[in-house]
């Protein structure tokens, strides 16, 4: 019968179970005893004082019992085999052959058999004709190579126009003709196959790759080269670390996952159930079962697509990365542990080779929930978003069982604007100055709120013919500068031209990044 909602029952694992009306029961006069195709009860258990057996050969439901199976998370021999599908046909052969056995190892003496219900009837009739091998295959096979190879697997064949082929009860996994032409095939050899070349389009050759193929590609070799080793994980993903990483986490992500159709009507494993719509969840998942073997200084990145929702345009290419940072002693001292800026650094080396304008981006700290606010941030291109870097929030890797710190970055490939088409495919000539560059230090006190990257930006723009290069290399707080201010260190390189520059026209650059740099940020020039 089927369960009731609020009965439970002891398993042979010696776990307890709650049932539903969802479940196929075994049970009695006094409650549930097993359940259907999963599992016994430890109270119907043998045990070595056992005399008296009841033996109970059935056929389950297999989508009823894949579906208890994931509820209740029983992994059994029983399961695997009915979720899969039995042979009916073979319900009251083998109530015989395991009586047999018993009876011709143990002795004692069998009852009389009890049928409840009626042993379903999965006799299934394909109508096939004999030439949809060679049609579908190319393989010749006459029709007595036909007949003589379905005989031999177990199939009823009554020749007619079509032929009327009756499956065997153990093969429900045939549907139509095509399979049994795939199992013809395989008899014969997938070897016999003919093969043949296909016609050249164009004598000369054309670009294999798209430019999506081709920022994948870039990207993985780039990153791949900066240190971080590739992984490839399931696009599939534990529901609820899933909604860690949804657009509407604070709110409802599980509500949005199912809203965009990113939860699996059948899973194949109860921790498999959603769409991933972040790489990073499997990432930091991965880096901490390396962990737990001992492995703690690693970094991984994955170049594959997220999902957004079930729409075919809902699909998105991404790079993304992880770090966990542990560095090993050293008698030189320990190297530094990485941050928000090295996983800065990993998505600007994604950007660079999949093509994005580097020189042109603007960083915010703006990021998603997901990230740690304060350590984490925004690559923008105008109001486009092409990446999100920064330490993945404690409370996010606490919900999902790791370890922190965690440090990652996602590059969204299909952001970047697509390059202008070149008027040729000629390398353009190499501008390299014989005259040697100079560099000049510009230190300013700006406000504390003050991001680097715009007073960067301004000294780049006051001559963006010589000045080839802006680093900034001092940050400083405390006495001297004032509370509520910072002084930043910048050194600019100036690389001449066609002519060595004299003091004067050296001295008006000067002054136009300070005049560049007071507009753009409000501060002054540190004396």
């Amino acid at each position: 019968r089927l369960g009731e909602h609020g009965e439970n029952f002891l398993a042979l694992d010696g776990k307890e179970y709650a049932i539903d009306e969802t479940m196929t029961v075994i049970a009695d006069d006094n409650g549930v005893l097993g359940l259907g195709g999963v599992m016994g009860g430890e109270s119907t258990g043998c045990t070595p004082e056992t005399t008296n057996v009841f033996i109970e050969c059935a056929c389950f439901d297999f989508l009823r019992t894949a579906k208890t199976g994931r509820k209740t998370g029983i992994n059994s021999d029983a399961r695997y085999r009915f979720e899969r599908g039995v042979d009916p046909a073979f319900v009251m052969p083998g109530l015989e052959m395991a009586t047999r056995l018993v009876l011709e190892m143990c002795g004692g003496a069998a009852s009389e058999v009890m049928l409840a219900g009626n042993i379903p009837q999965a006799e299934h009739v394909v109508l096939f004709p004999p030439s949809e091998v060679a049609r579908l295959t190319g393989m010749e096979a006459t029709p007595e190579d036909c007949e003589r190879i379905l005989t031999a697997l177990g199939f009823s064949v009554a020749k007619s126009d079509p032929w009327q082929v009756t499956a065997p009860s153990w093969r429900p996994d045939i549907g139509g003709k095509a399979d049994l032409v795939e199992e013809i095939a395989r008899i014969i050899g997938f070897e016999h196959l003919p093969t043949q070349m296909l016609p050249q389009r164009a004598a000369v050759e054309t670009p294999k790759l798209t430019l999506s193929q081709d920022r994948r590609r870039l990207a993985r070799r780039a990153l791949a080269a900066h240190g971080l080793l590739e992984v490839v994980t399931w696009s599939f993903m534990d529901a609820r670390a899933a909604a860690l990483f949804c657009p509407q986490t604070e709110n409802d992500g599980e509500g949005w996952l199912k809203a965009q159709g990113l939860i699996l009507a059948n899973p194949i494993s109860s921790d498999l159930a959603a769409m991933r719509p972040s790489i990073l969840p499997n990432l930091a998942a991965a880096l901490q079962r390396n962990a737990d073997h001992g492995r703690n200084d690693l970094a991984l990145f994955e170049v594959a697509p997220i999902y957004l929702g079930d729409a075919p345009d809902a699909q998105a290419n991404v790079a993304a990365g992880a770090r966990r940072s542990n560095p090993p002693r050293h008698w030189q001292g320990a190297a530094a542990p990485a941050d928000a800026f090295v996983a800065k650094a990993d998505a600007l080396v994604a950007l660079e080779a999949a093509g994005a304008p580097i020189a042109s981006l603007q960083a915010s700290a703006d990021a998603p929930s997901w990230y740690h606010p304060g350590r984490s941030g925004v690559l923008r291109l105008g109001p486009k978003v092409l990446a999100h870097f920064g330490e993945l929030h404690p409370g996010v890797l606490k919900a999902m069982d790791v370890d922190g710190p965690v440090h990652g970055f996602e590059v969204f490939l299909d952001a970047i604007p697509t390059p202008k088409k070149k008027p040729t495919k000629t390398r353009p000539a190499l501008n390299a100055s014989e005259l040697l560059a100079l560099t000049r230090d510009f230190a300013f006190v700006v406000d504390e709120d003050v991001a680097a990257a715009v007073l960067l930006k301004a000294v780049r723009g006051a001559d963006k013919k010589l000045i080839t290069g802006v680093r900034l290399f001092d940050v400083y707080r405390g006495k001297g500068v004032g509370d509520g201010k910072k002084s930043l260190a910048v050194e600019v390189t100036i690389q001449p031209q066609d002519k060595t520059l004299t003091d004067e026209e050296i001295e008006a650059i000067a002054t136009r990044i300070v005049a560049q740099a007071t507009k753009a940020t409000g501060g002054v020039l540190r004396g």
